[in-house]
C-alpha cells in the first residue's frame, strides 16, 4: 500500500484531533459558534467523527482521493470555529490571543496541504 509520507501525517493529525475531540470535548465546546442549532457537545462529537472519517479516507490510497477533498471541505467548515474562538479570545493575554489568532490563516495552508494529498491518491 502506498502511503505517502505527506498522507501519513495529515492523517495522524487529523486522527489525533478527531481523539481528542472525544477524550478533552470541553475546550472545543468553547469554540463552537451560539448560532448553530442544538448543543456545543453534539458539534465537537460531530466534528470528531469527521476527523476521524477523514483521517481513515486519507490513509487509503483507494479514498485518498475524496479523503483530501473532504478534508480540505472539513477545514473550511471548521473555519468558524476559529472565528469565534478569535472573537472570544481578543480580550485574553497575548499568547492565548495570539494562539487564537495564529489559527485563522492557518487554515489555508491546511486546506492546501489536504489537496495536495489528494493528489497522491491512486486512481
Amino acid at each position: 500500500m502506498s502511503f505517502p509520507r505527506s498522507a501519513q501525517l495529515l492523517s495522524g493529525v487529523l486522527a489525533t484531533a478527531g481523539v481528542l475531540h472525544f477524550a478533552k470535548p470541553k475546550p472545543f465546546d468553547g469554540i463552537v459558534p451560539q448560532q448553530l442549532p442544538g448543543s456545543a457537545r453534539t458539534w465537537t462529537y460531530l466534528s470528531g467523527v469527521a476527523e476521524l472519517g477523514c483521517a481513515a479516507a486519507v490513509a487509503n490510497p483507494r479514498t485518498r482521493r475524496w479523503g483530501g477533498l473532504l478534508t480540505a471541505g472539513l477545514f473550511v467548515a471548521v473555519f468558524p470555529a476559529n472565528v469565534q474562538m478569535a472573537w472570544d479570545y481578543r480580550r485574553k493575554p497575548l499568547p492565548q490571543r495570539a494562539i487564537a489568532y495564529g489559527r485563522l490563516p492557518l487554515q489555508l495552508p491546511l486546506i492546501a496541504w489536504a489537496l495536495r494529498v489528494r493528489s497522491t491518491a491512486t486512481k
